[in-house]
């Protein structure tokens, strides 16, 4: 009789895509088969794009029938160790059984955005996701802000943080203690296109699975008290040439936009209520973009000024970027970096402008100033902006045929789901997912 060992835990990776509902979703598979999956892909179900964040599935286009695939991208690859565990993820693309591109994948939105930039201008997007959250690790102490303190007191998670997105191929910028307590804020450098988005969804993942093997976690839902401070989620960009130069900025000119530039940012603009949908997509979002609270209410551009839906950052051709802060971790990055992309690229093949700034500076005008200035507001909820969204023409072309009705009924599905709660339930709901 052969003597027994003790088993040893074999190796595992994920194969997963973020998405709609902002969850990394797919299925593990061994580590050593990974290299043929990487060819052949995981087999996937059409239905699981419609899992809530809820993890209900109230209505889908497909019911049991069909079949897609994971196809990881290895350049996504997370595999460390760190507290006593592994950390092992692919991020993937969802393709049809016949290997062509599902229509309904997030990160072929995305693609598909910045081909079209491409196309239009030649040009490809430098994007930097800004994501702040609330690490459970430290006592809930309000008015530490910035502070040494909130530094000392969360012991060696931002350091095995940085750690861990460094080692996964991501060059860390900043962590720091944002203005809320136990609030932090982690950065990382920019990177080109499809990549930006990926390292936002490695960053999230990284920060849950740090936070969790120390007992804690790290909650990126954008309230968790509707009276509370709220975690936002800014997005940085700029426009890059096809030899990696800086094409946002031009001297001389009163926004320091070059004209391109100018194009790209009046289509957010003229495009950002229904955008929301897209950047702000939860119930729990509106609890946020609400008067003084450091979040944007009103569809403006604004140099420097961090109240701005979109705030133009100075600094040399290489640093020049504009910042879009209407979004937050209840967004799929792939969703909300695509759609800022396809509405860019409406500004430009439209040659839109910016409209001239008013005479007032922006927080010294009333509610009927900003309106008479043709300011308009955000919405007030994810219903409203739905609907913004379903009465946008340009968005059935940003979506394809299908989705833009599935993403619809799916949000519609998780504003439902809401219905009847007090406004602390639903924060707890969100809270408790993000």
């Amino acid at each position: 009789m052969l003597a027994s060992s003790p088993l040893e835990p074999e190796d595992l990776v994920f194969i997963g895509i973020c998405d709609l509902a902002a969850q990394v979703r797919g299925k593990s598979i061994p580590a050593a088969d990974l290299p043929s999956r990487l060819l052949h892909g995981v087999g996937y179900t059409p239905a699981n794009i419609c899992i809530s964040p809820f993890g209900t599935i109230a209505s889908s286009p497909f019911g049991t029938l069909g079949d897609i695939v994971l196809m990881p991208d290895a350049s996504t690859e997370v595999n460390i160790v760190e507290g006593g565990g592994r950390e092992h993820f692919c991020l993937a693309d969802i393709v049809t059984a016949d290997g062509e591109p599902w229509p309904y994948c997030p990160r072929n939105f995305l693609r598909r955005a910045l081909e079209r930039l491409e196309n239009a201008a030649g040009c490809t997007v430098l994007a930097s996701f800004e994501q702040e959250f609330v690490y459970t690790g430290v006592a809930a102490e309000p008015k530490r802000a910035y502070a040494l303190t909130s530094f000392r007191e969360q012991g060696n998670f931002g350091g095995l943080l940085m750690a861990a997105l460094r080692a996964s191929g991501m060059q860390p910028d900043a962590f720091l203690a944002e203005y809320g307590a136990r609030q932090y804020e982690i950065t990382v450098a920019p990177a080109l296109g499809m990549r930006a988005a990926d390292e936002a969804v490695m960053l999230r993942e990284l920060a849950r699975s740090i936070a969790s093997r120390a007992g804690n976690r790290a909650i990126f839902a954008p309230m968790l008290s509707p009276d509370g401070i709220g975690n936002g989620t800014h997005i940085h960009m700029s426009l890059r040439g096809a030899a990696g130069e800086a094409k946002m900025q031009e001297a001389g000119r009163s926004t320091g936009l070059s004209p391109i530039g100018e194009h790209f940012v009046a289509g957010i603009l003229d495009h950002m209520p229904a955008l929301a949908a897209i950047t702000t997509p939860s119930v729990d979002s509106y609890f946020r973009l609400t008067p003084d609270r450091w979040a944007p209410t009103w569809a403006n551009v604004g140099y420097q000024d961090r109240a701005a839906s979109l705030r133009i950052c100075p600094g040399s051709a290489s640093q020049f970027n504009v910042e879009y802060r209407v979004a937050d971790a209840t967004a799929c990055p792939y969703m909300a970096l695509g759609a800022l992309v396809h509405a860019g690229v409406d500004g430009i093949e439209r040659k839109l402008s910016l409209p001239q700034p008013p005479s007032k500076p922006f927080a010294a005008m009333d509610d009927a100033e900003r309106h008479g200035a043709g300011i308009r507001p955000l919405p007030r909820s994810l219903g409203e902006a739905i609907e913004l969204l379903r009465e946008t023409p340009a968005a059935r072309e940003w979506f394809g045929p299908g989705f833009l009705e599935l993403y619809i009924n799916f949000k519609l599905d998780e504003e439902r789901a809401m219905t009847g709660l007090e406004p602390q339930e639903v924060c707890d709901r969100y809270a408790a997912i993000f």
